[in-house]
């Protein structure tokens, strides 16, 4: 009898899944759908993305919303605009701000020690600055155990908090970059223990009253675990296939980092407002806000030399088109591009689906420049090559790289190589990134990372001999690279040993 209802409810699942795809229900501002509809509604059907919402910002003012497919594909609720979603880590933006307006009324400093703000610190962690936990630069622990979001205890949050303070640094402060959710557990204390209000309320009051946005404080920082009304359902797909509820259920202390619910209309409203300086007394203010610090050896914080992290928020240094965008849970962004005054905010209920992957194709829309097929989003040499390829074709890509490098002296990195081939996969061109990984074992054959690259896009094609020849040379390069343990796992499950 159980078996029979399992069956069933997938085959209800595979049903509203095949319901909304090919005609995704659609409510806009205007009357009709436009290529941007068209655009998610495939993107949608190509990543099996349930529902999504949009909300898109010119010259300051909300040009258009769209809502798209299921909130809950179980009670086959249609998304709207006030449907509320989860924008975990979006909510660290939101902190950021909160931090410069104390700083502004000259309560905290972010050169400060955090011990001049909290008491019954870990020693190690007392002189870590206000700064470094705003841009994951601290050194701390973590909070999750590395599995989901499960805590590092499983006797729960309290008992997660008292082994956290136990462990050491991972790092000496400022010395790397890592995003570690417990640099915000300790900004929300801060909040707590300096506005002399619980942070929800003196966010609810400086940012989300002042910014008109009633749905958001409404649904507050409960996250995915209480009873917030309109709130979408969010999904997963597990390694099998089948689409899973996912609910998170965390501690008050995660709220800082992963906790709020929003809308993308009222979330559009709050990116009018940072940039017209409605937030701040100082214009300067919102330049901190979104400047990236530098570590101790002079390299600017974040990802790569060209994404940096500053206060909650992440930046793309691009001599054309330069944006700041932050995402949360892999499935919502929102994105500012200053200099062309466009904003994007997309949501959805999709692990995993990352919109941040295609959000910039939506700014093509409105700048012909920024269309992908014209290499947009691509670090300068990468763009040379990509418009070099479209012509001369992505199986030449040695040769083209070659010449390149030869006629115009340009050197190609191997992690923007790697960035890019890993971006074709997302975009399920799992040919070209497989030639472009082929690429980077030429151009730095004695690193063992592009071999890897090269095996798992074998492995996303299908080709599971070639795959476990260069999972083996990898390891061959070198037995102790960052991802040679995973190597090992997948060699060992398809019954090779591993050479080292």
């Amino acid at each position: 009898m159980s078996t029979m209802i399992q069956k069933n409810s997938k085959k209800l699942l595979k049903l509203s899944l095949l319901a909304i795809i090919p005609a995704i229900s659609l409510m806009c501002n205007t009357a009709y759908a436009d290529d941007i509809d068209d655009f998610i509604q495939a993107k949608m059907t190509e990543k099996k993305i349930p529902g999504m919402q949009l909300a898109i910002v010119r010259n300051n003012e909300i040009i258009k919303t769209a809502s798209y497919g299921l909130s809950s594909l179980q009670h086959s609720v249609s998304v709207h605009n006030e449907t509320v979603f989860p924008i975990a880590s979006m909510t660290k933006g939101f902190f950021g701000v909160a931090i410069m307006q104390l700083v502004e009324q000259g309560k905290v400093s972010l050169s400060a020690p955090i011990s001049s703000y909290l008491s019954d610190l870990p020693k190690q962690w007392k002189n870590i600055t206000v700064r470094q936990l705003l841009t994951h630069t601290s050194g701390l622990p973590r909070i999750f155990s590395g599995h989901m979001a499960n805590l590092i205890d499983a006797k729960g949050p309290e008992a997660s908090w008292e082994l956290l303070q136990s462990r050491p640094l991972e790092s000496e402060a400022n010395t790397k970059w890592s995003y570690v959710q417990t640099n915000y557990i300790l900004l929300g204390k801060i909040i707590d223990r300096i506005s002399g209000q619980p942070f929800e309320e003196f966010i609810a009051i400086n940012q989300l009253q002042k910014v008109k946005m009633p749905i958001t404080e409404v649904a507050g920082f409960a996250s995915l675990k209480g009873v917030v009304p309109h709130q979408s359902m969010n999904y997963m797909y597990n390694k099998n296939g089948a689409l899973n509820n996912i609910m998170f259920g965390f501690p008050r202390y995660m709220a800082p980092a992963v906790g709020m619910n929003s809308t993308a209309t009222e979330l559009a409203r709050y990116l009018i407002s940072l940039q017209k300086g409605e937030l701040f007394k100082k214009r300067s203010s919102l330049e901190t806000l979104w400047s990236p610090g530098k570590l101790n050896n002079g390299n600017m914080v974040g990802r790569n030399n060209r994404q940096g992290y500053a206060l909650g928020w992440e930046l793309i240094n691009r001599n054309d088109h330069p944006s700041m965008h932050i995402g949360g849970n892999a499935n919502s962004a929102m994105v500012i591009f200053p200099k062309d005054n466009l904003s994007i905010v997309l949501l959805g209920n999709l692990l995993g689906s990352d919109p941040r992957t295609f959000m910039n194709e939506i700014a093509g829309f409105y700048n012909a420049d920024m269309k992908a097929e014209n290499g947009f989003g691509l670090p300068p040499s990468i763009k040379t090559l990509y418009l070099a390829l479209k012509t001369k074709g992505y199986k030449n890509a040695i040769e083209v790289a070659t010449n390149l490098q030869k006629s115009k002296n340009i050197k190609f990195d191997i992690n923007d190589i790697n960035n890019w081939g890993y971006l074709l996969i997302s975009q399920n061109k799992k040919s070209r990134a497989l030639e472009i990984f082929r690429l980077n074992t030429v151009l730095y054959p004695k690193n063992a990372n592009p071999y890897d690259s090269l095996a798992e896009a074998y492995g996303a094609l299908g080709n599971k001999e070639q795959a476990v020849k260069f999972y083996q040379k990898a390891l061959e390069v070198n037995p102790n690279y960052a991802y040679a343990k995973n190597a090992r796992k997948i060699l060992k499950a398809h019954g090779f040993a591993p050479k080292h």
